[in-house]
């Protein structure tokens, strides 16, 4: 009888293979951190005036959505001034169910604004919880421009007479802008 021969058999070289893939991912990681860096865009931070307010970063929760309710509203307006040939009542308005003007559980959360239309051609929202939100007076212009919509939140505030921007300023009004940049829509156009 034969006795058996046993063979050893080594495993190939399992640390050259892995090195070689630490490599090639080495590489992979190398050319991606270049391209990011070759193609990065950096931050373009967009101040507003000191008599200014970003509809974004300085207004809470409530004027913000009271601001986007009067910026939709404005069109409903111009379209009612149109048909009327005149600018139409917070009262009308409440009545159809436009935001900010209508009389809801939404309202009331926001600030339980009173609204008035000044003889100068502006809506006037009083604020009755300033903690809330602050008062808004949203101007209007004949050639229906961009809504001109400003901000007090002073506690005991009458509606402004002289609609100027100076005499706003003057007064303790901040105007309320909206700025749209590529921190807003997240996308980039090259």
């Amino acid at each position: 009888m034969s006795t058996p021969t046993t063979h050893i058999v080594r495993p190939a070289g399992a640390g050259h293979e892995t090195l070689y893939v630490l490599l090639l991912c080495l590489m992979i990681l190398a050319v991606a951190g270049s391209v990011v860096a070759w193609r990065g865009e950096s931050p373009q931070v967009s101040s507003v005036n000191s008599h200014q307010l970003d509809a974004r970063r300085d207004l809470s929760a409530s004027e913000q959505g009271i601001y986007a309710d009067l910026r939709v509203t404005l069109d409903e307006i111009h379209l009612l001034r149109q048909e009327q040939h005149s600018l139409p009542t917070p009262e009308s308005l409440a009545d159809e169910g436009f935001a900010p003007f209508a009389r809801d559980a939404s309202s009331v959360s926001r600030g339980g604004h009173a609204w008035q239309l000044l003889e100068a051609g502006a809506y006037f929202g009083q604020s009755q919880s300033v903690d809330m939100a602050g008062s808004f007076l949203m101007r209007l212009s004949a050639n229906d421009d961009a809504p001109n919509i400003w901000l007090n939140r002073a506690a005991d505030l009458k509606a402004p007479v002289d609609l100027s921007d100076a005499t706003l300023e003057g007064a303790g009004w901040q105007q309320v802008v909206a700025q749209f940049d590529a921190g807003v829509t997240r996308q980039h156009r090259h």
